[in-house]
């Protein structure tokens, strides 16, 4: 008891405050890579530190040393292969928002939004007109903002459906809402490289699945030949959903409310 009162006699406020701080941009550090490749990339990174420890445990001279060799490497590797991650870890902090939670809409915006959103979907699908569009949410998607025309419009079904009127400039690629604002158009997405998706799905439900997999977005497809509508989320695709079932998981996922699941959940996944 004593060592335990001694150990803490050190502390005074400032290592509290400091501690807190710490924490803190730890914890927004790992909320800026959660959904992303960095996550398994850390894993990896973690696997790596549990061999070199062990290796050094065991007196395992060559493996240790062939762990050193990958140490050293990384050291040059890391800055490349978390490029995404820390360029937009540097954009939020510049903007202000590395502390903050902003991709999660107000009640009243998102509904509005939603609204808006569907309408769109029922038009488009009724005239069997193609369409992409992803809500961000908490992860940072700007790296695929930036593929497209940037817009800062307000989300309205007139302008959505006019962006995707066949021969439009910009209705080929996606469209990226964040928050209450259209923030860019004919965006390009990365394509999903699950092998086990059904082969009739085609490029745009093959680009929604895509930034699915790689961020926690949520992707609303059009489809082009019969007009069904999809969701993908997680790197899952639900399809053929009827009007309400469309309003009530975008209300479910985008605004969730107390006493319902984490934002993450999702229904009725498969690769059908």
């Amino acid at each position: 008891m004593e060592q335990v009162l001694a150990l803490f006699s050190g502390f005074s406020w400032l290592s509290i405050v400091d501690i807190l701080v710490v924490a803190v941009v730890l914890y927004r550090l790992l909320m800026l890579i959660k959904g992303t490749r960095a996550v398994q990339l850390l894993k990896g990174l973690a696997v790596l530190l549990v061999a070199s420890i062990s290796a050094q445990f065991l007196d395992l001279v060559t493996v240790n040393w062939l762990l050193d060799q990958v140490w050293k490497m990384l050291v040059v590797a890391l800055p490349v292969v978390f490029q995404p991650e820390l360029r937009r870890a540097l954009e939020q902090i510049g903007r202000g928002k590395f502390f903050t939670h902003n991709t999660l809409l107000v009640k009243r915006e998102t509904s509005i939004v939603i609204g808006q959103v569907v309408r769109c979907a029922q038009l488009l699908s009724k005239n069997r007109i193609g369409a992409l569009l992803v809500f961000e949410r908490q992860t940072g998607i700007q790296e695929w903002v930036e593929t497209g025309i940037k817009l800062d419009a307000v989300v309205s079904s007139e302008f959505l459906v006019n962006i995707f009127i066949p021969k439009a400039p910009l209705h080929d690629g996606a469209v990226i809402i964040s928050e209450d604002r259209v923030a860019a158009a004919g965006c390009f997405l990365p394509l999903s490289e699950n092998p086990n998706l059904d082969k009739d799905l085609g490029t745009r439900h093959r680009a929604a699945i895509g930034i699915t997999e790689q961020s926690d977005a949520l992707a609303l497809v059009v489809s082009e030949e019969t007009g069904a509508i999809s969701i993908a989320q997680d790197g899952k695709i639900a399809r053929h959903l009827d009007e309400s079932t469309l309003y009530q998981t975008l209300e479910r996922e985008l605004q969730p409310t107390p006493g319902t699941s984490s934002p993450h959940h999702f229904w009725r996944w498969g690769n059908e």
